[in-house]
């Protein structure tokens, strides 16, 4: 695996780099807030730029990117929280182009690779009305890509009052429609949002609509990683100039072995956490079979390195680290957010553990 980009991804760094360092300010970040976490605005500028569709196949119309390619971008995305929903949107992006068979419209798929609709992922399962709930990006998205599982009822010749219900194969289905514009209410000022499957058309079912799927999930945590390791470096870098800035006792704050010490394992934990989520996404990109535990263990690891970083650059702030003036508090909301959408974290080490070492045995 490669530690340090190539020439190329330099270039995309710098050219990504720069544009979110100039659109997505935190000035920016704190408008979008006002709303609900998303900045028209920057999304036409990237749109522009390409990179919504940046991964998906160039016969495609998409840019033609590798995966590592997109993450670079997104390792971007992630040091400045920029408030558009890059990495649900490319994936679903991806996810899209999947194969020739499934029955996405063209014209669908043409928009949502250009960025003219914004699209996102459902991270959890319908509830029974078909209701997907706090979906990443859903109270601004235009399209919602979900997996639905069904179940039928089966009736055996002959035993008629014997019901036997058995699993219907998963599905794909892309639900199209106004998003609310409204989110519902959380601490990273996320654009969550809660979006009916009713109406919802299936595009792909069976078992490669289940592969594809885990496929997309997996790059979504791959690529979460990825921006969690990029915010956990920004919020490093912060931490490390307010500490030289900020003096007690006559001395700058940074001076203080103690304080050195918690960057420093900041910075350890950071580093790691980029390697991992980084090898995570080549592994997805070389169709690995370890993609999908590389993901999970990248995603676990990067959030808890990030917020490690966000917790101890709050604290070094002292009092001013809790103040809405100070870009600190952007950071730590975020670091501690992003993780959540996908559900209870304890569910996902819970399920990485099982495919590692095997269902806990129940006590008897």
């Amino acid at each position: 695996m490669r530690t340090r980009y190539s020439e190329d991804q330099l270039a995309v760094a710098e050219v990504f780099g720069d544009l979110f360092a100039r659109e997505a300010t935190s000035e920016a970040v704190r408008d979008a807030e006002t709303g609900c976490g998303f900045d028209r605005g920057l999304w036409s500028k990237l749109a522009a730029a390409g990179a919504p569709g940046m991964a998906v196949p160039a016969a495609d119309g998409g840019g033609g990117a590798s995966l590592v390619e997109l993450a670079v971008v997104v390792y971007e995305w992630g040091r400045r929280i920029a408030p558009v929903p890059l990495v649900e949107h490319a994936v679903v992006a991806r996810l899209l182009h999947t194969g020739a068979s499934w029955s996405a419209p063209a014209d669908l798929r043409e928009a949502v690779a250009a960025g003219e609709l914004v699209a996102t992922l459902a991270l959890r399962p319908p509830d029974a009305d078909g209701t997907v709930r706090l979906v990443p990006a859903g109270a601004v998205a235009d399209v919602v890509a979900a997996r639905r599982d069904g179940t039928v009822r089966l009736v055996p010749a002959g035993a008629v009052a014997d019901v036997v219900a058995a699993r219907r194969d998963a599905e794909v289905v892309v639900a199209s429609g106004q998003p609310p514009g409204v989110a519902r209410p959380n601490t990273a000022d996320l654009p969550l949002g809660d979006r009916d499957l009713a109406d919802a058309v299936i595009v792909a079912s069976g078992a490669a609509a289940a592969t594809a799927w885990d496929r997309a999930l997996a790059e979504w945590k791959a690529l979460m990683a990825v921006a969690y390791a990029g915010l956990a470096g920004e919020v490093l870098a912060m931490g490390v100039a307010y500490t030289k800035q900020r003096h007690q006792f006559g001395v700058p704050v940074g001076s203080f072995q103690a304080v050195q010490h918690g960057l420093a394992d900041a910075a350890t934990r950071s580093e790691g956490a980029r390697l991992l989520a980084f090898r995570a996404v080549g592994a997805l990109d070389d169709d690995r079979p370890d993609g999908a535990r590389l993901a999970s263990m990248a995603l676990l690891f990067g959030a808890d390195s990030a917020r490690f970083a966000a917790d101890r650059v709050l604290q070094y702030h002292g009092g001013y680290g809790f103040s809405a003036e100070y870009d600190v508090q952007l950071y730590y909301r975020r670091a501690a957010g992003w993780l959540l959408q996908l559900g209870e974290p304890s569910a996902e080490i819970a399920r990485l553990a099982d495919a590692d070492l095997g269902p806990k045995n129940k006590a008897a």
